[in-house]
């Protein structure tokens, strides 16, 4: 089914659309959670309120790339899931690597006004990535945006792991240097 015609259905409230979403994206949506979570029970509850938030955003939402919309709503549930947890163990540590990683480039938003800014922080950022050729933002959107691991990346793109991670730390000097001319980071 078009995505066109599961969003049709849920904005006349048929309870069809989560089957027909769950057909089509719920492999997708569990390889995200699970990159997070790494626990089977903790996957499906994601799952599971990922269906419920998009059945209450639709509508009023009309989400224009249902595949983004989906995913971005199952990415942020699993990390609540994973903060909520404060558990090193899950995530495989794979989230723990992702933020250590971004930590140098990405500013510390614990102060009111940070929190302000954080939605001129997203745009920046999603400009950067748009700004990236396809290659470049696939790695760093799998890595920073799904949290994958590098090995996993590297096979996809038949590079080793020590060109993505050189890739990566070139991309996050790239970014570092971009919030620095935007000024939300100190040179």
């Amino acid at each position: 089914m078009k995505d066109e015609e599961i969003i049709s259905l849920y904005f006349r409230r048929d309870e069809r659309a989560i089957e027909e979403t769950d057909l089509k994206y719920g492999k997708y949506c569990k390889t995200i959670a699970k990159n997070i979570l790494w626990s089977e029970q903790d996957i499906e509850e994601c799952l599971d309120d990922t269906y419920v938030k998009v059945w209450n955003r639709i509508p009023p939402t009309k989400p224009r790339i249902f595949r983004a919309f989906i995913a971005k709503i199952t990415r942020d549930l699993a990390l609540n899931m994973f903060n909520a947890s404060k558990s090193s163990k899950r995530g495989n540590g794979v989230v723990n690597e992702v933020l250590d990683e971004l930590a140098e480039c990405i500013p510390d938003n614990s102060d009111v006004e940070h929190s302000v800014l954080e939605k001129e922080l997203e745009s920046v950022i999603k400009d950067f990535v748009n700004s990236l050729d396809p290659k470049d933002a696939y790695i760093f959107t799998s890595r920073y945006f799904y949290a994958e691991e590098i090995a996993n990346i590297a096979t996809k793109f038949g590079m080793t792991r020590h060109n993505v991670t050189v890739v990566l730390g070139r991309l996050r000097k790239k970014l570092q240097g971009r919030l620095v001319k935007e000024g939300y980071l100190a040179s």
